[in-house]
């Protein structure tokens, strides 16, 4: 099992079936020795309820950049506080907006923000994963330092079998640990 005792890891979630996925991860984290803390974009929210990852890591999920309601700025908040990022799922399309900068929701804003490492495991079909767009968002966050935890071949959401698959969460968490070691 990875050690990650008093690690601050900000959990983020995007639009891909594989968010089924998160709360194993994050109670993988808690398990480790991390303290957890989630974020969800409004696609991942269309697979996975906020109120799952609420309920696993005992900490309010974020949402909404624009919830200024407390007088926080949850963008800057989140970010200062990590001390790594975890986007797990990572869909295709947030793979594109984090390479092209964009600060249009809660979790694009964290990335731009945070001087904590990034690691993203992206989960989207095969053909995704191998298109010419995805291959150059990839080749361009590499060069900005984000850090890339698969994906792995299997069993794809399709029925298909093939490069796309997410990470198994203990795998994740295991290579978070070493990476972060």
């Amino acid at each position: 099992m990875a050690s990650l005792p008093g690690r601050k890891i900000l959990l983020g979630v995007t639009g891909s079936v594989a968010a089924y996925k998160a709360p194993d991860v994050a109670r993988r984290l808690i398990d480790a020795g991390a303290v957890v803390r989630a974020v969800i974009t409004a696609g991942g929210q269309k697979f996975l309820p906020a109120l799952t990852l609420t309920a696993v890591t005992g900490r309010p999920t974020a949402t909404d950049a624009f919830d200024l309601s407390d007088g926080s700025m949850p963008h800057l908040e989140l970010a200062r506080w990590a001390d790594a990022v975890l986007v797990a799922p990572a869909s295709a399309n947030a793979l594109a907006r984090f390479a092209n900068g964009a600060a249009d929701d809660l979790l694009g804003a964290i990335l731009l923000v945070t001087r904590a490492p990034v690691f993203l495991a992206p989960a989207m079909h095969e053909p995704m994963w191998t298109h010419p767009a995805t291959r150059r968002n990839v080749a361009t966050l590499t060069t900005d330092g984000r850090r890339f935890l698969g994906p792995v071949d299997g069993a794809l959401a399709s029925g298909d079998r093939g490069a796309g698959r997410l990470m198994e969460p203990a795998d994740l968490v295991r290579e978070l640990g070493k990476a972060l070691a």
